[in-house]
């Protein structure tokens, strides 16, 4: 008995499929269609965004391929615009040939490309290397409100780049005879317990050396 009304209730469900898959066939084939049409879009899309990657690539590649040196506007128009492509890789090595090969002088033309790279930035902690190396660019033309403005971000983070922030901003106060300042961010330092050891070291050593501490 039980196995007739089991089934009976099977029988019941196919039959209402059925009608389910018969009345909705229009919206089930264009909800496939709709799918298969998304898929194919978003694969084009990867392999578009691969190329574009492959392209920046050796286009980077054949610019530094021989050193590109000051006043060669056309190839430190490309580095720019490879920059202002947004690939998050070869912005950042096309910022650091700029910087290391001296091809600007403006700083603020090479803050802003500094900006338009950590805008890009996806990985928190890239994200507070360039700022870090933002810093430390800027570091010997500007106050102490405008350097900490710079490095706030990461001071305020828990990143890996925060002792080395911590670090240039004690080497920026003892720079400009604030000895107080330079301390407290090497006690910062040698305090914190998440530091690295490498970098609590090294502020241990300046105190010891710069403070008799």
């Amino acid at each position: 008995m039980n196995e007739d009304i089991e089934f009976v209730n099977q029988s019941t469900r196919i039959e209402k499929f059925k009608n389910f898959i018969i009345k909705n066939r229009k919206k089930l084939i264009l909800t496939f269609l709709s799918i298969i049409v998304f898929l194919f879009i978003l694969f084009i899309y990867q392999e578009f965004k691969e190329k574009k990657k492959l392209d920046i690539a050796e286009k980077f590649n054949n610019l530094t391929l021989i050193k590109i040196k000051k006043g060669e506007k056309d190839k430190l128009k490309k580095l720019i615009e490879i920059i202002a492509s947004q690939n998050e890789t070869y912005s950042i090595l096309s910022l650091n040939y700029i910087i290391d090969n001296q091809l600007i002088d403006d700083k603020s033309e090479i803050n802003k490309l500094f900006d338009d790279t950590i805008k890009i930035q996806s990985d928190d902690e890239i994200k507070n290397l360039i700022i870090y190396k933002k810093g430390l660019f800027n570091s010997n033309n500007i106050n102490e409100n405008e350097l900490l403005k710079i490095l706030n971000p990461v001071l305020k983070s828990q990143s890996v780049w925060k002792p080395h922030s911590l670090l240039l901003m004690s080497d920026y106060f003892y720079a400009n005879g604030n000895s107080n300042k330079s301390k407290q961010f090497l006690k910062e330092i040698v305090n914190n317990e998440k530091i690295n050891s490498n970098i609590k070291l090294e502020a241990q050593k300046r105190l010891r050396r710069f403070f008799n501490e």
